[in-house]
């Protein structure tokens, strides 16, 4: 990532925010500084899409990681992965869960949540056909969240 894909960033994760937490200027830089990894996706030069991953000893404040962090001292957290509109339907899904399960490999596993309120059934099917499994829940009847794992 550099200081020019912030405004990429930004506008793809508030296009999305209905699956992601929002996220402005400072709770990004906040991000990259408690991240294992925050990464651009780029396709022949063109801004694709980003990950932030975070490793299990990480200061990050987010309840769903908490809940990660609670019960296990080793585990990699991918946080977010938003791909652009124009290259979804490409594979290129799978292509960067690849490497991000591969850097996750050292920890053993690779742990997640996907919005079951509001529900987001691709993400669940993708998910599911990578053999991630619920291990838990956490949320309410306005936001319910299904806390994934996947070893590695």
């Amino acid at each position: 990532m550099t200081p020019e894909d912030v405004p990429e960033i930004l506008g793809l994760n508030e296009r999305n925010v209905v699956n992601l937490a929002p996220l402005d200027e400072a709770r990004l830089k906040q991000l990259c500084d408690w991240a294992a990894r925050v990464e651009v996706v780029d396709v022949d030069g063109v801004f694709a899409g980003f990950v932030i991953t975070f490793e299990a000893n990480s200061a990050y404040d987010s309840e769903n990681f908490r809940w990660f962090s609670d019960r296990d001292d080793d585990f990699a957290y991918l946080d977010r992965i938003v791909l652009h509109e124009a290259f979804r339907r490409r594979r290129l899904g799978t292509f960067v869960y690849d490497a991000v399960e591969e850097a996750a490999r050292p920890h053993g596993r690779l742990t997640l949540e996907v919005n079951l309120v509001p529900r987001n059934d691709p993400s669940l099917a993708f998910h599911a056909g990578r053999g991630y499994t619920e291990i838990g829940r956490i949320g309410d009847d306005e936001h319910l969240v299904s806390l994934m794992e996947k070893p590695l």
